[in-house]
């Protein structure tokens, strides 16, 4: 099978891995990739959320199978654009971006289907919000764009200047929503979904800001499995996973992709607080190095409505993965800072009891790595348990080292002591 992953991301990195790992195909692009997916496949110049760039590029090079684990090719009609032409593909539909691409849409589909969500509300005024924020001073808040976001950019305060601040660059150009804090360990939940049922990836749990009461980011750090007691994971699955596929089943909105969801595991039980019909990062980049079974299986499964029934094999191993960001990052990252020479068998991926890393905000300038945006290199590392993982994670970092550069020092520390 010939394979076109669609991103440049860290997390389309992994991805575009996982398939060369495969011994089921025969050709793997990546479009448009980056410095990394050019050690394992063939990097295409073209625009991912263009469907008719990508479309040509899938004749040209007779990819049969098109993969999507990024929003914006999602949001700008790909899936459906080659679906109409004979391509096989991952991902959602526009039938169901709405879970993910409008809150306040979502939150009616959990009410609809007694799917449990933090207490919300939806403002589009600055003016209003303002007036609600202070009849409720010292109450903290969380405040997210009412449409898709990339990132998952969002801020968590009791700081009433912090969330005006943060609301009106969203109200500058849509609705935001506002939601009661909640105390409790987040986790993401990685399904893969068709039309008879689901198969779960490992969770994972992110690390979403810069540092302990730091600004929010897209992602620092995340930890691969969670060590969950199996009543919480029961009550997972019957509170939130078989309700929403459900509810996409009555409502004609389920598909064959990926639906990652966001839960707070908190005294009172597990509480949804997104849905994403994409892969999130740099959740993927934890899970995927842990999956023994063959990517392609996985897919036939997927297109055969037998997902279920697969019997997925998973490393016993944890895995810890690390952002290095530029400095500045969130707020106003600095580019243009070259890497220090990284060996071509950690490119590679391919160096045996190494760390894994996966590029994100990284070019090539001739023989040189450039840093071209905020979070650049994910370093994940595996070991028999989450401290050995960490302490492999941090131990591969020394080798992504440039002027500016900084990680939390914490990823999977309240994992492993008190």
């Amino acid at each position: 099978m010939r394979i076109l992953v669609l991103g440049s991301g860290a997390k389309d990195h992994a991805i575009a891995w996982w398939f060369s790992q495969s011994r089921l195909i025969h050709g793997l692009y990546v479009a448009p990739g980056n410095v990394g997916t050019e050690y394992i496949a063939t990097n295409l110049a073209i625009d991912p959320a263009d469907p008719k760039q990508v479309y040509e590029a899938c004749k040209e090079n007779h990819i049969e199978y098109v993969f999507i684990g990024t929003e914006a090719p999602l949001f700008t009609g790909v899936i459906d654009y080659l679906n109409e032409r004979g391509i096989d593909t991952f991902g959602a539909p526009s039938r169901a971006l709405k879970l993910e691409g409008d809150r306040d849409f979502s939150r009616k589909f959990t009410d609809r289907h007694n799917i449990p969500t933090p207490t919300h509300y939806v403002f589009d005024d600055a003016e209003k919000l303002s007036e609600y924020l202070k009849r409720h001073v010292g109450q903290r808040f969380v405040v997210k764009s009412n449409t898709i976001a990339p990132s998952r950019v969002m801020i968590d305060s009791s700081d009433y200047d912090a969330l005006m601040k943060f609301s009106k660059k969203i109200l500058a150009t849509g609705s935001i929503m506002l939601e009661e804090h909640l105390n409790g360990l987040p986790i993401t939940l990685t399904l893969l979904v068709d039309n008879k049922g689901y198969m779960m990836l490992p969770s994972s749990s992110d690390y979403m800001k810069a540092g302990h009461g730091g600004l929010p980011t897209g992602g620092m750090g995340s930890i691969c499995p969670v060590p969950l007691q199996e009543s919480v994971s029961q009550a997972l699955v019957d509170t939130i996973i078989e309700p929403t596929l459900f509810g996409l089943k009555a409502e004609r909105m389920a598909y064959k992709g990926v639906l990652t969801i966001s839960v707070i595991i908190t005294s009172k039980g597990p509480i949804l607080v997104d849905y994403h019909v994409r892969f999130n990062d740099p959740a993927a980049q934890a899970i995927v190095p842990l999956i023994k079974t063959d990517i392609i299986e996985i897919l036939d499964a997927m297109k055969n409505d037998t997902l279920s029934t697969l019997n997925l094999e998973v490393s016993t191993n944890s895995a810890v993965a690390l952002v290095v960001a530029s400095e500045g990052y969130p707020e106003e990252p600095i580019f243009g800072k070259e890497l220090k020479p990284i060996p071509a068998a950690l490119m590679l991926n391919a160096f045996q009891g190494s760390p894994f890393y996966f590029f994100g905000g990284v070019r090539s300038e001739s023989d040189r790595l450039i840093t071209n945006g905020g979070r650049c290199v994910t370093v994940v590392g595996i070991g028999y348990n989450i401290m050995d993982a960490n302490k492999n994670a941090y131990k591969g970092v020394g080798h992504i080292a440039f002027p500016g550069s900084w990680y939390r020092p914490d990823i999977g520390d309240n994992f492993f002591t008190n």
